[in-house]
């Protein structure tokens, strides 16, 4: 995620903020700039400072503060390029329903930034029924708005499924321990899901398919029966060699999703740390200096050139809190060809301008 700065008081900006905290100025994103802006005082119509040659109004979600995200003044749809991928929302005649949302959405809108600037295709279901996204954003029978059975978080032909209670940090934290997730957070779930949605997308039935099945396994064996053997039996001695994750084990398609997961969690981070312009250099005698701020997103090597030791410091740094590891996983050098695999992928899908495969 990079930083943005006010165009009026040139105040550092974050991503999130919908006021400057220096002057005062509202502010909006504008997605198809991939800009935060500053917006000249109005109503409802806006003249961002940005771009004051246009009219925009805020997303209608920003009603409910949960989105901050703006939309051309004289467009039909009233929901920003993110907003209009959901299906559905939770109850938002409850108020804890309302918070966990906002929540969600905090996490889903920076999926949707990392998708358009990786150059991917955004396109919601409303729009094309059959290549579109849409999100469902449920709550099980414990909730607010209850449903008559648990919510399971999952992908189905592009539709997304989250379950609600993920954005309570006790309930995610209980899940994380149950099901012995080292790393499980909202963004996490989004990145993952949305891995299943440009599986089929770019490699189902194209030219990558046969190098997928090489390199992650047949997606044609029995799913069902892969995942009820993984959570059966565990992951398989050695996994760490293979696989970035122990559930990655289950099932091609779950390789690929926590390959891809992984892939945007190394993007989204290395981009963070290059717009605080950070650099590492270790005061040990071997130690190489790192500047995050010339990597190059497009370039694998010095992706993961940067990607280790940003994760070592990281690690490092959770430690002397008293925490444990942030980012605890190990990129072994099959896993390495993995995320040059995915890599590839989008790559590919931003030269051919987005257009993703028949299907």
């Amino acid at each position: 995620m990079k930083l943005f700065e006010c165009q009026h008081c040139g105040h550092t900006l974050y991503f999130e903020n919908t006021e400057c905290e220096r002057c005062g100025m509202r502010l909006g994103f504008l997605p198809d700039e991939m800009q935060l802006s500053a917006l000249s005082p109005d109503r409802e119509i806006f003249r961002p400072m940005a771009d004051p040659q246009r009219e925009v109004r805020y997303c209608a979600n920003a009603a409910h503060d949960a989105c901050n995200w703006m939309v051309p003044a004289d467009a039909g749809n009233p929901y920003c390029v993110a907003c209009r991928l959901n299906r559905t929302v939770p109850d938002l005649g409850h108020g804890a329903s309302v918070l966990l949302w906002r929540r969600i959405e905090t996490a889903k809108h920076r999926l949707v930034y990392g998708l358009l600037r990786l150059g991917l295709p955004v396109i919601s279901k409303f729009d094309d029924r059959a290549r579109g996204i849409a999100f469902d954003f449920l709550s099980g029978p414990a909730a607010p708005g209850t449903a008559d059975e648990p919510v399971t978080i999952g992908h189905r032909s592009g539709l997304i499924t989250i379950d609600v209670a993920e954005a309570d940090d006790a309930v995610r934290e209980r899940n994380r321990r149950d099901m012995g997730e080292p790393y499980r957070t909202l963004l996490g779930h989004f990145r993952h899901e949305i891995g299943h949605y440009y599986w089929d997308r770019l490699v189902c039935d194209t030219v990558w398919h046969r190098s997928f099945r090489e390199m992650f396994g047949d997606e044609r064996r029995d799913y069902s029966e892969a995942l009820s053997a993984y959570y059966a039996n565990g992951a398989t001695a050695g996994w760490q060699e293979t696989h970035v994750s122990a559930y990655a084990t289950a099932h091609a398609w779950e390789d690929f999703a926590e390959t891809w997961a992984h892939y945007l969690h190394i993007v989204a981070t290395l981009e963070t740390a290059g717009a605080f312009g950070l650099t590492i250099c270790p005061q040990v005698s071997e130690g190489e200096e790192t500047d995050f701020r010339a990597c190059d997103p497009h370039d694998f090597d010095q992706l993961m050139a940067a990607w280790i030791p940003l994760t070592v410091a990281i690690n490092n740094l959770s430690q002397s809190m008293g925490q444990d590891d942030l980012y605890p996983f190990v990129l072994s050098p099959m896993v390495m060809g993995k995320l040059r695999f995915v890599h590839g992928l989008i790559r590919g899908a931003r030269e051919a301008g987005g257009n993703m495969g028949a299907q």
